[in-house]
C-alpha cells in the first residue's frame, strides 16, 4: 500500500527522467501534452514551454551530460495558481551561462549555434540557473491555473 501511495504521489510531480541519448528529446513533447491537458493550456503558451524545454533538454542530453548514456537528465513541472514552474537537471560539470556570447551582437549573428539560451530568456516568463549551471528553473504564467 505504501509504494502504491508513492507512486501515485509521483505521478502528480510531473516529473520525466530520461537516459542522455539525443533521441529522448522526442519525449518532451507527450510530457507536455499531459500537461497542456490537465491545466487547459493555450496553444501560445503551451508552445512556448515546448520551444524552451525541448531546448533545455536538448542543452543538458548534449552540452551538459555530454550524451552519454549512463547519465540522466530530470525535468520536473511544478503548478501554481497563475504558473508553471519547470525545472531541468543534468549530471554534467555545469557551466557559466554569464559566459556566453550574445547571439544578437554583430559579430555572433551569422554563427550557426549559440542562441538557444536567448531563445530560452526570450520565450520563458523567468529562467534562472543553479547548482552551477547544472540546473535551470523556468516558469511561464498561464491563464487558465
Amino acid at each position: 500500500m505504501h509504494q502504491l501511495l508513492h507512486n501515485m504521489q509521483e505521478k502528480c510531480r510531473f516529473t520525466l527522467r530520461l537516459n542522455s541519448v539525443p533521441d529522448n528529446i522526442t519525449k518532451v513533447e507527450p510530457f507536455l501534452q499531459q500537461l497542456k491537458k490537465q491545466y487547459d493550456l493555450s496553444d501560445e503558451v503551451y508552445f512556448n514551454i515546448l520551444l524552451v524545454l525541448t531546448e533545455a533538454v536538448n542543452n543538458s542530453i548534449l552540452h551538459g551530460n555530454g550524451a552519454d548514456p549512463c547519465k540522466r537528465v530530470v525535468v520536473k513541472a511544478k503548478p501554481a495558481k497563475a504558473s508553471l514552474s519547470f525545472t531541468v537537471s543534468d549530471e554534467g560539470c555545469g557551466f557559466n551561462p554569464d559566459t556566453l556570447a550574445d547571439p544578437t551582437a554583430p559579430d555572433c549573428l551569422c554563427n550557426p549555434n549559440g542562441r538557444g539560451v536567448f531563445l530560452m530568456k526570450q520565450f520563458s516568463d523567468q529562467l534562472q540557473y543553479s547548482e552551477d549551471g547544472k540546473k535551470v528553473e523556468i516558469k511561464f504564467k498561464i491563464k487558465n491555473a
